[in-house]
This record gives C-alpha cells, structure tokens and sequence, in this order.
C-alpha cells in the first residue's frame, strides 16, 4: 500500500510543484467521520499567494478552507486509505487513480488527460459546467445557444438540464469505470440533446471511444440526428429509427431511458438487465399500468379515494418496483432527483450500476403487491423467465 500512496503522492506534488494540478477528489468514505462524504482540492491564488482550497462536503453542509502546499498534501496523504477508499487527481499531464479495497490494498490507475486547460485561480470563480456552448457546435443545431455559442434565452432551461445530466454520469462514471471502448444505448433518444452531449463529454473530456446508438420512433429525428452527428465528426455516434422491443438485448455496456413513457421505461430496463449492462440509467415518465392495477382494500383505500394522491403513490410504487427488481438481479440502486421541478416535471432518475444480488427483494416486491392489491408490474413479466 505505502508505495503506491507514495507514487500518488509524488505525482500530486509533482503537479503542483509543476503547475499542472487541476484538481483532487476523495470520496468512498471509509473513516469514523461518516458524516465527512467528500473532499474536493483545487488550487487558488490569495493576494498572489498559491494555496491548495479545499472543500469538505458533509452530510448536511460544506466547509472550505485554505492550505499551503506542504499542509495540504500532509492532510491528504492522512485521509488516503484511511477516511477515504478512492483518490482522483486530475492534470494537464495525466489522471491518476487511487483505489483501495477493504484490507485497505492500494491500486494505481493511470490515464490519459481528460482535461487539457487549465482553470481559473481565482478563489470566487463562476459556477463550472461540464458543457461549455461555444464548445460544441451542436448546441447551435440544436437550438440552445445563437451561432456565437451564447446560450439562448429559450435555451437556459434546456442547457441546465444538459449540464445536470452530464455532471450526474460524470461522477457515476469516477466509481463505476466503463471500458475504453464503450457500448451504449439510449432507448428514446428524441432529438439527441442529451445523446450528443454524451457522446461528447466521453470522448473529449474523459478520453474514451464510446460507441453509442441513439434509438427512436421518429424517422425525422433520427434522420435529423444522424445527419448532425456527421456534421460534428462523430463518427461512432448514430441513430435508428426503431421500437425499443425489437433491439437485441445483447452486447450493452451502458443503458439510458430518460422520459421513456409509461411501460417503456421497464421495457428498457429489461432490456439492459438481459444484456447485463454494467451501469442502467433511466428517468421514468408516466406511470399508466400500476396506476390501473392498484385495488387497495386495507386501510390505505381511504386515501387513495383521491385520485391525485393515487396517481402520486403509483409513481412510488412504480419506480420503487422498479429499483426492487433490479437489485434481485444483482444491481445496487439510486433513486433520486435528477433535475429541479422549476426545469421539468418528470424529475425522478434511477440508476443501477452491477453489485450483488439482493436476496429479500422478491419477498418484499411480494409484500407491497399483496398491500395494494396488484396482481403483477409490467417489469416482472419483461423478467418472468429469468425471476
């Protein structure tokens, strides 16, 4: 373990030493101090002065504070392997990974450079996006931002969602690595927004060779969308005018359904769960089948007389079903809010990436079946065979 740490860290003071440190993370919390998820280190200039910034992100609040160079990589070098299981130093030079398992053995990863431009130091900088208009013609023929690459006013709502998503794969992509050449699918690709964001921050920020089909009804919009991925050079970005049904569950590293409706979105997680997909992101839209399956008889039947507070709990169950089911089939879930109500309603995302069976999910899909008298979710008939 000591000589990786110490190669980390050489090249930690390297970078610095050099001026080609970008940034740090820490995460994977492993210490006493639960309440202490996070640690993020960039560099700032006070009053000419080059100090490392740190922010300390816990459970309910965040606090910043201020190191030289020497102090910092001394608290650095405590938290690795200790408070925190996984170090990300990111430069202009290379990205560099430290991971540790539970005997606390350390693994060094390395990588090309995802970033290739240095940020500003100043100490009160502008919010960063992972998605920058000027950068990315598509934007443009997309309708977000004018021809000089400012973001439009009809565009902001359209440009944060963009940046959210992108900023939610990116830190699911730091824990969970996907091979150098990836295979993905977006089932409901629609007009490409967020495909073409995708495929770009894979490529041009994280270094990989993603292969990535977009997958939608609309002959239109994929003619549309293919003839905007040549235009941009992307070469192994494209889209097929197709029913989600009739696309081989097979050879997926990554699936995504956003605001795929109703049954669509378990005909997509079906699909990525049959594939064995190592991550599964989808959104759900509506949520019609559970909704008219629900004949609650107990106690609960007083509130669900109420039509809207029926339609809300076949929403929970949906998705909580949904979650349930894959995690039976060996993934460890998230369920949470993917972008601000002010944005777009259909704000829930859920995402799967591979772990280990949960062995009481059946049981308890069962339980919450029997309580709201329904007979099956759509999911589980997709997974009959193999349940």
């Amino acid at each position: 373990m000591e000589d990786a740490v110490q190669t980390f860290m050489g090249k930690l003071r390297g970078s610095v030493a050099g001026e080609t440190f970008v940034k740090m993370t820490l995460s994977k919390a492993g210490g006493k101090d639960r309440q202490l998820k996070n640690v993020y280190v960039r560099p700032v200039d006070l009053k000419g002065i080059r100090q490392l910034s740190f922010t300390l992100r816990y459970a309910t609040r965040d606090e910043v504070k201020n190191y030289p160079p020497e102090e910092a990589f001394t608290w650095i070098k405590l938290w690795l392997g200790q408070d925190f299981l996984n170090g990300d130093l990111f430069t202009l030079q290379e990205d560099v990974s430290i991971q540790f398992n539970k005997k606390r053995k350390a693994r060094l990863f390395s990588r090309p450079a995802s970033i290739t431009q240095q940020p500003s130091l100043s100490h009160d900088r502008p919010k960063e996006r992972l998605i920058i208009g000027e950068e990315n013609p598509y934007l443009h023929a997309l309708g977000i931002t004018s021809s000089e690459g400012e973001v439009l006013k009809s565009g902001q709502k359209k440009f944060r969602q963009i940046n959210k998503y992108i900023e939610i794969i990116d830190d699911l992509l730091r824990h969970h690595k996907l091979p150098l050449q990836p295979r993905i699918v977006d089932m409901g690709s629609g007009k490409g927004y967020l495909t073409f964001a995708l495929f770009d921050h894979l490529a041009n920020q994280l270094g990989l060779n993603p292969n990535i089909t977009g997958i939608e009804l609309r002959p239109k919009l994929v003619d549309f969308c293919n003839g905007l991925a040549q235009e941009c050079g992307y070469n192994n970005l494209r889209f097929l005018a197709q029913d989600i049904n009739d696309y081989p569950a097979d050879q997926i590293d990554m699936l995504i359904a956003l605001h795929a409706c109703d049954i669509a979105t378990d005909i997509a997680i079906a699909k990525g769960i049959q594939s064995q997909a190592s991550v599964i992101v989808v959104a759900p839209c509506c949520h019609k089948q559970l909704r008219k399956a629900m004949h609650c008889s107990n106690e609960m039947q007083a509130v669900l007389q109420h039509g809207i507070l029926a339609e809300r709990q076949a929403e929970l169950l949906t998705d909580g079903i949904r979650a349930l089911l894959l995690e039976a089939h060996g993934y460890t879930t998230k369920v949470f809010e993917f972008i601000s109500t002010e944005h777009t309603p259909k704000n829930v995302m859920i995402v799967a990436t591979k772990g280990k069976p949960n062995i009481d999910a059946l049981a308890q899909i069962a339980a919450i079946k029997q309580q709201f008298g329904i007979e099956f979710h759509y999911l589980e008939r997709l997974l009959s065979p193999v349940v």
